[in-house]
């Protein structure tokens, strides 16, 4: 029963368990209960900002590590994270007792998306900053809108939202399984109104054998978009293009090519402030927009928000103001620093096409600047060597790069490993200092010998990265406070 009939019959509230819970989704949906007065607790092994905090700020408690114990007394409904798999002790409980278990994914669709017209933002990169940007842009526009981010848009403060039926409801529509029970893609769930494709390549070889697989899985979920929805998909990307043909529903193309519905055009610096200018071109009319964003990547991401805009009949003007509005998300390009002579950057990127576009988005704003990388490679695909011909291009913008040791590398077979030392010897060959630390504080230390005014330093990972970003920039503020120009 969802939780909307629960109310109008009278039902007492309910208590949910998440095993999982610092999952981006799995803490956003866990706030949502939570807020609509359900007694929800959690568990997890791995806690690590900006979900960790969140989930202190919404008072709810992490137990850990996984225990039975923890499913005692019964609650109503156990979901179950896709990151667990049997043999975990709560997954075990559950089937044993028979517990009443189901996916993040079918939650949300049966208790906030259904009713509502769901908005589902796919690709394999620029999902939590697109999925943010609309449904700020919808908000601001007055729309009745709920959403659910993999991330924290600091525009909101938080990475989720209700919202009363009939209204939107924006969601990131991942291709990864949905859970241990259930292995489709996520975005099978959402039952899609409107979807936004950003983009398509090989990524998650631990569920998808390659490319083919996965534009089948999105192939197969635009048979759930009505005749009357629409897809926006990135037309310079023809792996997109492919599958937005296979549907059944009208599409807009947007990117830089001749050839799309809109096309992107004259992208420029901002003078007075970090940002681009760009055109659109679309429907014979040509839209001269603002992005306080960096890289060409985020004016893609807008370039399809403001598509979206326009279809649901907001004004260019109202949606100018909400994109110069816009804050970005925690993690996503975040500066961390305070002082204005050596700047750190906080990224989520850890696919070598994020990682060249992060990195070009910081040479073109800042060309003349010592820009220096940190990478830990921790998602499933990135520890292995499925991208390893292309890594030390991606790093081209950088000029020195640090390697943290493979994430859980001793779980890899070594002929599968991503080979981290090949990559610091192509990257020396294109003139590059690059080397491999193992240790943490090793790698703090070593980038505070090699700051110097200007320089730029860009940590990525998809996981903690055991806090080196903030302990870095903490202490380049102390270093350099005095210092300011």
């Amino acid at each position: 029963m969802s939780l909307n009939k629960i109310a109008e019959s009278g039902f007492a509230p309910r208590h949910y368990h998440f095993s999982a819970i610092c999952g981006t989704g799995m803490a956003s949906l866990a706030v949502l209960l939570k807020n609509r007065g359900h007694k929800v607790t959690g568990s997890d092994e791995n806690t690590y900002p900006p979900m960790s905090d969140f989930l202190k700020e919404n008072q709810i408690d992490v137990s850990t590590p996984y225990r039975a114990e923890n499913l005692q007394p019964h609650p109503d409904f156990v979901v179950l994270g896709n990151a667990l798999s049997r043999g975990n002790p709560e997954v075990e409980y559950a089937l044993q007792a028979h517990l009443h278990y189901l996916s993040m994914a079918e939650l949300l669709k049966n208790d906030f998306i259904r009713g509502n017209c769901s908005i589902v933002v796919s690709g394999t990169h620029g999902k939590t900053t697109t999925t943010s940007l609309a449904a700020h842009v919808l908000t601001v526009a007055g729309k009745k809108t709920g959403f659910m981010i993999g991330g924290i848009p600091e525009n909101f403060g938080t990475s989720s939202r209700d919202v009363e039926s009939g209204g939107y409801f924006v969601v990131e529509g991942d291709e990864y399984d949905t859970s241990l029970f259930d292995k489709r893609s996520k975005f099978f769930h959402y039952l899609p109104d409107r979807l936004i494709i950003n983009n398509i390549e090989f990524d998650h070889a631990d569920i998808f054998k390659d490319i083919e697989a996965i534009k089948r899985s999105f192939s197969l979920m635009l048979r759930q978009i009505p005749r009357d929805g629409l897809i926006i998909v990135n037309g310079d990307d023809p792996h997109a293009m492919a599958v937005a043909k296979t549907g059944f529903t009208p599409y807009i193309s947007f990117g830089t090519g001749s050839t799309c519905d809109a096309i992107i055009r004259n992208l420029t610096r901002l003078d007075e402030r970090p940002g681009q200018q760009f055109e659109l071109v679309f429907d014979q009319q040509t839209y001269s927009l603002q992005l306080p964003l960096l890289g060409e990547h985020n004016v893609r991401n807008a370039a399809a928000v403001v598509l979206l805009a326009l279809h649901e009949g907001i004004d260019i003007l109202l949606i100018q103001q909400a994109l110069l509005s816009f804050k970005n998300v925690l993690r996503r390009l975040q500066l961390l620093t305070k002082n204005n002579r050596v700047r750190v950057f906080d990224d989520f990127a850890h696919h070598p096409t994020a990682i060249a576009e992060t990195l070009k988005a910081l040479r073109k704003t800042w060309p003349d600047a010592g820009i220096h990388a940190v990478y830990e490679a921790r998602s499933n695909t990135s520890v292995r060597n499925f991208h390893q011909s292309r890594m030390a291009a991606s790093f081209k913008d950088a000029d020195s790069v640090i390697f943290y040791k493979l994430f859980r590398e001793e779980r890899l077979e070594k002929n599968e490993r991503l080979d981290l030392k090949k990559i610091v010897t192509e990257l020396n060959d294109m003139r590059k200092s690059a080397s491999v630390i193992g240790e943490l504080d090793l790698i703090v230390d070593t980038c505070l010998n090699r700051a110097t005014p200007g320089d730029i330093f860009l940590v990525m990972s998809n996981g903690s990265f055991g806090g080196i970003q903030h302990k870095l920039a903490g202490k380049l503020d102390d270093q350099w406070q005095d210092r300011n120009l």
